[in-house]
C-alpha cells in the first residue's frame, strides 16, 4: 500500500506491519496545522489497523524537519496551530504504535520535539539539531515537557534556555538519539523487521502503555498547563511578539525584556 498527499506520504511496508511515514514538503518540511492533522489522522488510522508493528517517521529530502510555522505562531493564529499541533502527539500517544523516527539534515523545533517524542530515533551523521525558540523570544511547549524523559533534565534545559543546535554525535552522548548511521531510514526498517516483526502487533502497543505509562500522565497533566502558559501569559509580552515578527521580516529582535 502507498499513499500520496500533499504534505506527508505513506507507504506501508512487510504486509502493512511496518508504515513509512514521510514529511513530504521538501526542502524544509515545516509542520504547518495542515501536516500537523495529517499525521494526526494517520495516527489514527494506525491506532485502528491491529495489524500495524510500527510507524517511522523521516523527512523528504535532505532535511527532517526546520519545526513548526513561525508564521502560525503569530497571536491571531497561535491557538489553533498548537491545537492542532499538540493534538498529534495525544493522538501518537493513545495509538501506542511503536514509532522510530529516521533523522537527517536539520531536526528543530516542532521537528525535534516530534523526532523526540518517537520510541527510537536513529540520526545520519550530518544531522543537527536543536530547539531555537528562545531566539525567537518564544518557548517549546512539547520539549519543555517531554525533553527531560529522553535525555535529562540538565541536556534539555541546556537546549531549550540556549537554543543551540548540537551534532549528531553530541546529540548521542546526550542522549537525545539512540543511534548514529548515515542510511537512517535503512537502519531503522532494519531495526523493525529484525526486532519489532517477530513480535505480536497487541503485546507491543501493550507495551509502549506500560514503558510510556507514568509519562502518559504527566504529559496529560502538564502540556495542557504549558499550553495556556505560552497562549495566555508567554504571548501577552512585547519579546513573544516581537521575536516572531523579526524573524518572519528577517531583521535583529529589539528586546524590550519584557
Amino acid at each position: 500500500m502507498s499513499t500520496e498527499a500533499a504534505v506527508v506520504r505513506v507507504e506501508a511496508r512487510d504486509d502493512g506491519a511496518i508504515w513509512r511515514v514521510v514529511l513530504n514538503t521538501p526542502r524544509a518540511n515545516i509542520l504547518d496545522r495542515e501536516k500537523s492533522e495529517t499525521l494526526t489522522r494517520i495516527f489514527e488510522k494506525a491506532r485502528d489497523d491491529e495489524g500495524v508493528k510500527a510507524i517511522i517517521l523521516e523527512g523528504e529530502g535532505p532535511n527532517f524537519s526546520f519545526g513548526a510555522s513561525v508564521q502560525e505562531h503569530l497571536p491571531e493564529s497561535c491557538a489553533a496551530m498548537l491545537t492542532a499541533f499538540h493534538g498529534l502527539f495525544r493522538t501518537m500517544l493513545d495509538a501506542s504504535v511503536v514509532t522510530l523516527a529516521a533523522v537527517r539534515g536539520h531536526c528543530l523545533g516542532g521537528g525535534l520535539e516530534l523526532a523526540a517524542f518517537c520510541n527510537r530515533v536513529i540520526a545520519a551523521g550530518n544531522a543537527q539539531l536543536g530547539q531555537p525558540e528562545i531566539t525567537l523570544g518564544v518557548f517549546a511547549p512539547v520539549a519543555s515537557v517531554i525533553l527531560c524523559e529522553r535525555m535529562g533534565r540538565g541536556g534539555a534545559e541546556d537546549l531549550l534556555l540556549s537554543g543551540r543546535m548540537v551534532t549528531a554525535g553530541e546529540a548521542l552522548s546526550l542522549g537525545l538519539v539512540d543511534e548514529i548511521d548515515e542510511n537512517p531510514s535503512a537502519a531503522a526498517l532494519a531495526y523493525a523487521r529484525t526486532h519489532l516483526l517477530p513480535r505480536s502487533a497487541s503485546s507491543l502497543r501493550w507495551a509502549v502503555r506500560a514503558a510510556r505509562l507514568g509519562f502518559a500522565e504527566r504529559l496529560a497533566a502538564e502540556l495542557a498547563r504549558v499550553e495556556a502558559m505560552y497562549l495566555q501569559d508567554l504571548m501577552s509580552t512585547a519579546d513573544a511578539n516581537e521575536g516572531l515578527r523579526a524573524f518572519i521580516e528577517k531583521r535583529a529582535p529589539a528586546w524590550r525584556n519584557r
